[in-house]
């Protein structure tokens, strides 16, 4: 059974669009017991990313906010500076490619020599040292109230979403106090976390106030991302990894993971949680009611 779900999303910047074309397509097939079945199945496909004449990855993707995707990972892989100044983004749905043009010149050839790839769906990838740009980052102390995880969690994993209409698919939400702001999904966590980063060098948002909420597990490559993108809280449904404690630990973000009904628990930063809310008044989450990544 799925969790019964809120349609109304007004309140969010962005939201899932699970109906928008291109996204899915139906496939046929059999069920477990020799029936005819129609289902719905995500539609991934590969996207170029160019930083000004210079190709620079080839990631899997739904093909939804290429434009965010580009600048998000050109973000979060250190080649757009802060505040660098970015001429144009322009996306050719025939030729799947994505260019970004900037001011400066493009010199990654070392960096991008050097590839380590990540834990994440879909066979995530960070050039060059994946600690690069940690150096002395101390995320800002923000306090973190348990009756605005509770809240987020609710209304997030009821959210209409890819994951809710097809499955295979992790999302990704950009949150403020008890509010989700802007709510992406893709195959690969680490697509989904880009897009939200582009989404706020674009639109010049900033992330000391934040909590990111993914629905993936809180890796390494999911703390480091966070935390260059200057977002103080990261929390999730799903484990940790003890690689991403330490790096969590390290620059002083909050980690909160397996948040399911009343329950979390908290690897980094508990003195800044405050627990304002009674756990016993939360309802316990049915497991009929979880969502894959529950358990991923």
């Amino acid at each position: 059974m799925q969790l019964t779900t809120q349609g109304d999303v007004s309140d969010y910047l962005i939201a899932p669009d699970p109906g928008a074309a291109r996204l899915t397509r139906a496939v046929e097939g059999v069920d477990h017991e020799g029936n005819p079945a129609r289902i719905p199945v995500v539609e991934e496909r590969p996207l170029t990313i160019f930083l000004n004449g210079q190709e620079i990855v080839t990631a899997m993707t739904i093909g939804d906010y290429p434009e965010y995707l580009a600048l998000g990972f050109l973000r979060n892989q250190g080649m757009l500076a802060t505040g660098e100044a970015v001429r144009g983004v322009d996306f050719d749905e025939d030729l799947e490619t994505v260019v970004v043009r900037t001011d400066g010149q493009t010199t990654y050839e070392e960096k991008l020599k050097k590839k380590t790839r990540t834990s994440g769906c879909a066979v995530g990838t960070v050039f060059g040292d994946m600690m690069e740009g940690l150096e002395g980052v101390r995320l800002p102390e923000v306090e973190v109230k348990t009756s605005d995880l509770y809240a987020l969690a609710a209304r997030i994993n009821r959210t209409p979403s890819l994951y809710l209409e097809a499955g295979a698919i992790h999302g990704t939400v950009l949150c403020q106090g008890a509010r989700p702001l802007v709510y992406m999904e893709d195959v690969g966590r680490h697509n989904a976390v880009d897009k939200i980063a582009g989404w706020m060098f674009s639109e010049g948002v900033s992330a000391g106030d934040k909590t990111l909420y993914t629905t993936g597990r809180l890796t390494s490559e999911m703390v480091i991302k966070t935390a260059l993108m200057g977002i103080p809280v990261l929390a999730s449904r799903s484990g940790f990894t003890a690689w991403g404690v330490e790096i969590a630990r390290q620059v002083g973000l909050t980690l909160i993971g397996r948040m399911r009904g009343r329950r979390f628990v908290c690897l980094s930063g508990e003195e800044r949680v405050l627990r304002d809310a009674d756990p016993a008044s939360v309802a316990e989450e049915s497991p009929k009611h979880r969502r894959k990544s529950a358990d991923g």
